[in-house]
Formats: C-alpha cells, structure tokens, sequence
C-alpha cells in the first residue's frame, strides 16, 4: 500500500485481530475441555502485556516484568479455566504457586512450537516503551533459555506457519 491510501472506515486491522485472538481462546478452550492434557509435544508459549487492563498476576511477578511477559504451559500447570474475554491458569515460578488472570486483549503472542506456529498480534493497550526485566522462568518447561522475555516468534523462509498481521496503521 502506499502512503496515499485513504484512511479506512471500517476498523480491519481490529477485526482481523479480534479474529485472530480467537483462535488462542478456541486453542486453550479444547485443552480445558480435555482436562488440561496437551497433546503429544504441543507446548504454548504466551506473552502478554502486564500492565493491560483486566490482567490479574502476583505482585511479585508484575515487580518483574513491568511491561510484558511469556509463559509456558507445558508440564506444570493447573487449572486452566478459559472465558470468553480471557483465560486463567495456575503456574509456578521458583516453585511458588501463582494465579494468572489473562484478558485475550493483553496477549502480544502465541506460539507452539511443537508446530512452528505463531501468532503476533498489536498490543491492544496504549504503546509503551518496553522496560528491561528478567526472562520468565516459570517452572515445568523443561527446556531452560526458551522463556525469554522478548517476541518468541521468529520468521524464516522455512515454511513455517507464523502469522503476523500489521496494517500500518497511520498515526
């Protein structure tokens, strides 16, 4: 497109990650409705903004990660009960229990990468300047390094089915 594209006045770039984030909460439905198994090597990675409105984490973890975090659900992980504006899960960090209350709007990312899928999505809350913190290191992922805190979806040429969507929204 180029810069003299006429500003649009139906919202596609909110449809279409409306959308999108639906599949995150259909992903996680199906795993809650079969009793919070995974299966075969499915494993997700989920990064969201901290900060979002609706987003409900210890403090201790918000003090961590000020702007944004990922976690792993994998192996250690309980309760999972998703809605339809977000899900909760029980996790530990540093083998402490912790309730995380997630809004699908808050959600930057969603990968599996049993699959080489992913999706990136517009943060939903006002841009902000991400703020260094420490990588996530909820237990139960079993593969150290892979919790970073920055974007985990990474496109290749190779064929893998990453999704990103950015309509260059003009400011």
């Amino acid at each position: 497109m180029s810069d003299d594209t006429p500003d649009s006045l139906i919202p596609y770039d909110e449809i279409v990650q409306e959308a999108l984030r639906a599949v995150v909460g259909r992903v996680l439905g199906e795993i809650e409705a079969s009793g919070g198994e995974l299966p075969g090597s499915h494993h997700f990675y989920i990064t969201f903004k901290t900060g979002a409105p609706g987003v409900d984490i210890p403090d201790s973890l918000r003090e961590r990660f000020p702007d944004e975090m990922t976690i792993v659900l994998q192996n250690k992980f309980w309760d999972l009960n998703v809605r339809e504006d977000g899900f909760s899960v029980g996790l530990s960090f540093n083998q402490v229990p912790a309730k995380l209350n997630v809004p699908f709007s808050a959600i930057t990312a969603f990968v599996d990468p049993a699959v080489d899928f992913g999706l990136q999505f517009q943060a939903s809350v006002a841009d902000m300047a991400p703020e260094a913190h420490e990588d996530a290191e909820n237990d139960g992922s079993g593969k150290s390094g892979e919790q970073g805190g920055a974007t985990p979806v990474v496109e290749g040429e190779d064929g893998s089915n990453v999704v990103t969507v950015d309509f260059g929204r003009k400011k």
